[in-house]
């Protein structure tokens, strides 16, 4: 008996998930792009980011993906911590849908139109000729394997009404408040879920095993739990991504130590049951749940915690230190209220360039790193560096574009243009490190071995292409028309050294000293460096002409 419950628990919970994350693909898919799209054009107002974050949660039934998605643009640079923040308040209050669907087993009898549900929503899937057909039967599949786990979960509790000693269990130490908060907040972190903890509880309440006093601690403990899966979505990111997961955490956390003492007084359980007419039964215990759950969310978010919002994301930051690694992602140096006076706006420009220019070029010495000795951490690194620079491209060249509409002179004019094209030469370097990567993964995986001659000769041209970028951190910091001129020199070096390492691996291919995919992996490698030094010369070449401009601009003067 014990197997047999074990068992439809388990089942009924993976099709509970596997229903979740159909109906949840297929509503994204039905909304389309416009949810992330008005995520990215949210205003300084906290009550929008609720407003949003509560009808995307609602959309797509997990708090848990809307905060993970929100973690992610802020790792991109999307959104600002502040804004992140009240999207993951609204999203606390999206997540109660869940269990007021859930709560409609029990008054509409819905397991009885599941499987046919399952049944349409499968031939909708199969046989839809248009695409928006088969997106709303792959909703509709959803939400009948949903319900027909939540009906198994149900049959799965059925027996246990019976055990008289499991009752005494729960209720004597579930009048507990503490230790119900603590087996919510466990429950949820094995089952990464919510909504699965409060439709097991919604669903063992009307059984009979629970009544509505002892559910609500569980309630409040399932809020904290929720928070791990931000927590590990948020590991690896950058420090506003990080800080954002904290704020989650500390949302969570606060609003469930306040509303412990109301809980623990049965303040909360009568405000609920005033609020739904009539006692509690076995009829509407579900409705009670749904709602207590509603309403410590609403509270907390909405009436607490957003007029807090800069409070939690001090909190957030002071308990989320940067490290000594980490990358500052927004700008440094591209101040607004600089535009009005171009030569320092121009200057700023520069600054942000050069910094753009810096970490482009440890995100080569990395690449390179990785692939003579992969690392699966360095690799990381060089794709979040790379990330960096491409949204830094997109600051700087708007900034940049900011600039031109104001009044200009004919040098700070002719200025604007050359480094535009510098920036983009810095981002293209940055796309041939994460070319480098690929080759490095591929080297990996497949084993390639590269002889030590070939490994040497990959060595020099590396250092020599380093050289090259030292040279010309050294003109932009500088302005240094002869450091300048030494990348210029060494470029004609880099294309000698290509087309002579060239010739030598295909020699050694001829004498098949080299297997032919490490052979294509070397060149790629050599290609991507020759490349990069291309980028580096269109920089130096830049500054050079900018230099000229700038001398014959001040003797004209």
């Amino acid at each position: 008996m014990t197997i047999e419950i074990l068992f439809t628990l388990i089942g009924g919970l993976g099709l509970f998930f596997l229903g979740m994350r159909t109906m949840s693909d297929a509503l994204r898919k039905v909304a389309g792009d416009s949810f992330k799209k008005t995520l990215e054009i949210i205003t300084k107002r906290p009550i929008f980011g609720l407003l949003i974050g509560t009808f995307v949660t609602a959309l797509i039934q997990s708090s848990s993906a809307t905060t993970v998605m929100t973690v992610g643009f802020v790792n991109a640079g999307l959104l600002t911590l502040r804004q992140a923040i009240s999207i993951v308040l609204g999203a606390n209050i999206g997540t109660t849908l869940t269990a007021w669907l859930v709560s409609f087993l029990a008054v509409f009898k819905i397991t009885r139109y599941a499987l046919p549900a399952i049944g349409i929503g499968f031939f909708l899937t199969i046989l839809g000729k248009r695409q928006k057909i088969r997106r709303w039967g792959q909703l509709l599949l959803g939400f009948g394997l949903l319900f027909v786990g939540l009906g198994f979960i149900k049959d799965a509790f059925g027996p246990l009404q019976e055990r008289a000693v499991l009752r005494e269990f729960i209720v004597r130490y579930g009048s507990y408040p503490g230790l119900g908060i603590l087996i919510g907040m466990l429950v949820t972190i094995v089952l990464q879920s919510s909504s699965a903890t409060i439709a097991l509880l919604q669903i063992m309440a009307f059984s009979g095993l629970i009544d509505f006093h002892i559910a609500i601690p569980i309630i409040l403990g399932e809020n904290i739990g929720t928070t791990i899966t931000a927590e590990l979505a948020a590991l690896g990111t950058n420090l506003n991504a990080r800080r954002t997961a904290r704020s989650h955490a500390l949302l969570n956390i606060f609003g469930v130590s306040y509303m412990a003492v109301p809980v623990y007084l049965g303040w909360y359980a009568r405000l609920i049951e005033t609020l739904i007419p009539g006692p509690v039964t076995h009829g509407n215990i579900m409705f009670h749940i749904a709602l207590a759950h509603t309403v410590f969310n609403v509270i907390n978010s909405a009436f607490v915690f957003l007029p807090l919002v800069g409070l939690l994301e001090k909190a957030a930051t002071r308990l989320t230190r940067s490290r000594k690694d980490s990358l500052e992602l927004a700008p440094i140096y591209l101040e607004k209220h600089l535009l009005d006076t171009p030569p320092l706006a121009i200057q700023q420009s520069i600054k942000e360039l050069i910094r753009m220019a810096g970490i482009a070029k440890d995100a080569l010495i990395s690449a390179i790193g990785c692939f003579f000795d992969y690392d699966a951490a360095m690799e990381a690194r060089v794709r979040q560096q790379e990330d960096t620079v491409d949204l830094l491209q997109k600051e700087i060249t708007q900034y940049l574009i900011e600039i031109s509409e104001r009044n200009l002179d004919e040098a700070e004019a002719e200025e604007i243009p050359v480094l535009v094209h510098s920036v983009n030469d810095v981002e293209r370097i940055g796309d041939h490190a994460e070319n480098i990567i690929e080759l490095a993964i591929r080297k990996q995986d497949q084993k390639l071995e590269i002889g030590t001659t070939a490994l040497e000769e990959l060595k020099q041209i590396a250092d020599h292409t380093n050289g090259m970028f030292d040279y010309v951190l050294q003109t932009l910091r500088e302005q240094s028309d002869q450091a300048a001129r030494r990348v210029l020199e060494r470029e004609e070096q880099l294309n000698s050294m290509q087309v002579q390492l060239k010739e030598n691996h295909v020699i050694r291919l001829q004498n098949q000293e080299c297997p032919i995919l490490s052979g294509l992996v070397f060149v790629s490698f050599v290609d991507n460096l020759e490349k990069i030094g291309d980028h580096i010369t269109n920089i130096a070449q830049a500054s050079l002409r900018h230099l000229r401009w700038s001398r014959e601009f001040e003797l004209e003067k």
